[in-house]
């Protein structure tokens, strides 16, 4: 079963985790145990949202040893669920098909706040649109870095003055950071190997994508 439910902001994703062991757990239904403990529910959990991001909806997949209805697992999940954790749907999908965070190619992302006080030097339809989009990574040693994130970058769109929709694509198994994003375009230089968020803006992951084997995208 593929569960899309929300979590408080302040859970990190172990605690996520282990409120959805517990919830299996308590639910009663035939779950899959999983490798390293076998009186523990398999589950795929993830992608885990990097640091100060925020969420519509977290994504888990919870195996089961036998088929068990959409509707029983929903129904025995809400009234099992954690106080905070609340289920927004259950989907019974092939046991075969990859996991939720192996299945997640394209994210979309909402940025908001008053981009104006970092005085971008270019619209940020017209920066993105470039070539390139080079980002400045800053050592503790002060030696800076390079990189160009435009392979990550799937399309972008300023949906308000105060509001940009970043779709990013994994390239080669890796993945960019929004703030990185947005950072290139503010000419702003990031601490390497290190957290990092831009003050008084959001970063909210709006929706994952599955890709088919035409390129065409498709909502998880």
């Amino acid at each position: 079963m593929r569960v899309v439910f929300t979590a408080p902001a302040h859970w990190d994703h172990k605690q996520i985790f282990v409120s959805l062991r517990n919830m299996v757990l308590r639910s009663g239904l035939p779950f899959e145990p999983a490798k390293v403990n076998k009186n523990w529910p398999r589950l795929a959990y993830g992608p885990v949202l990097g640091y100060g991001q925020q969420s519509l909806a977290e994504y888990a997949d919870v195996y089961f040893s036998s088929a068990v209805k959409e509707e029983a697992a929903e129904s025995a999940f809400t009234q099992a669920a954690p106080k905070g954790l609340k289920i927004k749907r259950i989907k019974r999908v092939p046991y075969a098909l990859p996991s939720v965070n192996q299945l997640a190619e394209v994210m979309l992302y909402g940025v908001e706040g008053d981009f104006s006080q970092y005085k971008p030097s270019q619209p940020a339809e017209a920066f993105f649109g470039g070539e390139h989009i080079i980002l400045t990574e800053q050592a503790a040693n002060a030696i800076k870095v390079q990189r160009d994130l435009k392979p990550f970058l799937h399309s972008v769109k300023q949906v308000s003055p105060n509001k940009l929709h970043l779709l990013l694509q994994r390239c080669a198994d890796k993945s960019a950071k929004p703030e990185h994003m947005v950072a290139a375009w503010l000419d702003i230089a990031v601490p390497a190997e290190a957290e990092f968020t831009l003050e008084r803006l959001k970063f909210i992951r709006e929706a994952l994508y599955w890709r088919d084997a035409a390129g065409e995208l498709h909502v998880i």
